[in-house]
């Protein structure tokens, strides 16, 4: 694919929809309700369904059977960390909560797929959308029910209800588990895919984008993120030092490919993830932690962090591979 068209996809998919989120909002054309409504539709209907089409087409590749380790990884490394810290951070569980998910969750689909398709071409970016899927996992099976027990713990005491396994992973919100087993029992007993499903594949990712990142912009108070810069700036260090070292060194162990190695380096060193913000928003944390802590990261990503890897990468000869 054409590089500016995939910079388009980065600003329709990315960008955009981010900016209209926030203009609803400052011109009210959006309710607080309706904006509830879309992140809904998106968990229950399009990511679900993305999960389905997605897995049952998975690559089943003896060489790339360790990448959806880093999917998981890439979670567990900066999670621990600033599990590690936060307990004296915050007060608030509402507040913690929404640290703690936009320290797990990062940005591999969209930004560090293009990042590293810039560098290395189409094989990086499929490797990224491999190690992105799997970090779905993450999100549905371990980010929403963290947040469910953090707002449930923030709670007053008299409203406060048990905590229980099935309030945390038996709700609606993991219906996007539910297809990720479907696709993966597809893929597994060799059923093909109709090919009508490849078709209505791609509009469906650029929905997925748009029905996420219009309550995310939507969410985004920047007056009110303001108490928040500072100490969400501790992850900076943990999404691009701590975790990229820890997340490469592995790697070496595991891959020789040197385009590989490259795209791992990228995709471990992106910034929090719009999710952070949707999750937020799902379960009443607190919006203005994650929101901040996407803009910072983001804002640190773009400026200096990504000049920096892709510098290291060509001048070490890695980005001159061809596919």
């Amino acid at each position: 694919m054409d590089i500016k068209l995939k910079l388009a996809y980065i600003f329709m998919d990315l960008l955009l929809p981010l900016m209209l989120g926030y203009f609803f909002r400052r011109r009210n054309y959006l309710s607080e309700k309706n904006c509830d409504r879309l992140i809904v539709f998106n968990i229950l209907v399009i990511s679900t369904a993305l999960s389905i089409l997605s897995f049952w087409t998975l690559p089943l590749k003896l060489e790339l059977m360790w990448l959806p380790l880093f999917g998981i990884l890439l979670s567990i490394i900066p999670g621990t960390t600033a599990f590690l810290i936060s307990g004296s951070k915050y007060d608030s569980g509402l507040e913690k909560g929404s640290y703690l998910v936009s320290a797990i969750l990062s940005n591999i689909g969209t930004l560090g797929g293009l990042c590293a398709y810039i560098i290395f071409g189409e094989a990086a970016f499929a490797y990224t959308q491999i190690v992105g899927l799997f970090q779905g996992l993450v999100l549905f099976l371990f980010c929403f029910p963290m947040a469910q027990y953090y707002k449930m713990k923030s709670k007053p005491s008299e409203e406060k209800e048990k905590i229980t396994f099935s309030s945390m992973f038996l709700n609606r919100n993991q219906l996007p588990v539910v297809g990720l087993v479907i696709g993966m029992l597809l893929c597994i007993s060799g059923v093909p895919r109709p090919d009508f499903f490849g078709i209505v594949f791609d509009p469906l990712v650029h929905l997925c984008a748009w029905t996420a990142l219009i309550p995310a912009g939507y969410s985004i108070e920047f007056s009110g993120m303001k108490p928040y810069y500072g100490t969400t700036l501790d992850l900076l260090p943990i999404k691009f030092i701590v975790t990229p070292i820890l997340g490469y060194l592995l790697a070496r162990e595991l891959f020789t490919d040197p385009a590989l190695l490259g795209t791992i380096l990228i995709i471990s060193s992106v910034p929090t993830g719009i999710n952070a913000i949707v999750t937020a928003r799902l379960y009443g944390l607190n919006l203005h932690v994650s929101g901040a802590a996407f803009v910072v990261t983001t804002a640190v990503f773009l400026v200096l962090v990504y000049p920096i890897i892709f510098f290291w990468i060509t001048t070490n000869g890695l980005g001159h591979l061809h596919f």
